[in-house]
């Protein structure tokens, strides 16, 4: 289910150009459908942490099957750019809702191995993010229409919906989630940890979502053909998947808050280095670097915050910690496109974007030093 979600938001990215072409539209409104999709996964992450207190995890991942099978079916009906967008902003409201289910949910699964399990979960998230520019290439070369590639995902998430909906009714799940059940008082008394996730994720992720969005398009600026600027786009998920198995080990045994405050750094570095980088070679081995330090940050946070929050507040503090980055995220790729549109170049945006990150990144180190930052909390 996790490959079909994260399959929901990313494979609009290798589309862009597609749609470009099809729709006859512009940068700025290609960037829009990405951002909607992303934009989709925050609005009913809060929601579903209040649903969550009254209803058990494994039902709302079943509702999430139902509404990925409906809007990928949607989109392949599409006649329309609006209809298309309206199709995204669905296939991420189905993303946004597994993720604040399924995450502590696995976390509850595997209490003794927390950064492991989250890990190898996010892993096949992003086994998804790689295969999405390979499945569209393969479905336009083979069936030349767009479309067919919702068709693939409508049919095979009513599958895996059903069959999940058998797995879980023979399965004993965790009941740890019974005592989860005021949202408010869980923002109340962990929104210091909350926020400190927000930040990172959210500013990252800001960045992160207007860099991959237009990564083919940015590539062909560097002098790159069509093909190897979407074989790129394929390498820069298909770091992540080691990525995210190691960093959830490290997660593990690391001191988090400074861990995290690494990876988000080196990120930081490697957008910039980005910038200056010419060269098929350069460019291969600098995409490969972006997407393993960027891609380790996800699992690293999740281990900080399910490890550490209690029972009695865990999903609904995970809720607001997914609304909150899910928001601050999502306006990422929309940026860039307008960014564009203006006038300005790939570069020029994207050093702008790494100064502001870094910026981020300087005030967060100064309040770790000083010890004003939460370092950990306490699982009860």
């Amino acid at each position: 289910m996790i490959f079909l979600v994260n399959l929901g938001r990313v494979v609009f990215a290798p589309l862009l150009q597609e749609f470009i072409a099809v729709f006859q539209i512009g940068e700025g409104t290609a960037g829009l459908i990405a951002t909607l999709a992303w934009l989709g996964s925050a609005l009913l992450r809060v929601p579903t942490g209040w649903l969550l207190t009254r209803v058990p995890r494994h039902r709302v991942i079943l509702g999430t099957g139902v509404i990925l099978t409906g809007a990928a079916a949607f989109i392949a009906s599409a006649t329309s750019v609006s209809m298309v967008a309206v199709g995204a902003l669905c296939m991420g409201l189905a993303s946004g809702s597994y993720f604040v289910a399924a995450n502590p949910l696995v976390s509850e699964l595997y209490p003794e191995r927390v950064g492991w399990a989250l890990g190898v979960h996010g892993m096949t998230s992003q086994l998804a993010a790689v295969a999405a520019a390979p499945l569209v290439t393969l479905v336009l070369t083979l069936f030349v229409d767009w479309r067919i590639v919702f068709v693939c995902i409508a049919a095979v998430a009513a599958l895996v919906t059903i069959t999940l909906f058998f797995t879980a009714r023979s399965t004993e799940l965790p009941e740890a989630g019974s005592e989860d059940r005021d949202l408010i008082g869980a923002i109340r008394a962990e929104w210091r940890v909350v926020l400190l996730s927000v930040v990172v994720v959210g500013a990252t992720g800001f960045v992160w979502q207007g860099l991959f969005n237009f990564y083919e398009l940015y590539m062909g600026t560097k002098g790159l053909s069509a093909t190897a600027s979407k074989n790129l786009l394929t390498v820069i998920f298909a770091a992540g998947v080691p990525a995210f198995f190691v960093s959830g080990r490290l997660a593990d045994t690391l001191p988090r808050v400074p861990y995290i405050l690494t990876i988000i750094g080196s990120f930081t570095v490697c957008v910039l280095a980005l910038t200056v980088t010419s060269g098929l070679v350069p460019l291969i081995v600098l995409t490969a670097l972006i997407g393993y330090v960027l891609h380790s940050l996800f699992p690293a946070i999740d281990t900080y915050l399910l490890d550490t929050l209690p029972d009695g507040t865990r999903a609904s503090a995970y809720a607001w910690y997914s609304g909150g980055m899910m928001v601050l995220q999502a306006s990422g790729s929309s940026a860039v496109g307008a960014l564009r549109e203006a006038g300005l170049a790939y570069d020029l945006i994207f050093t702008q974007l790494a100064l502001g990150l870094a910026v981020v990144v300087a005030a967060l180190l100064v309040l770790q030093r000083s010890g004003r930052l939460p370092q950990s909390a306490t699982r009860e």
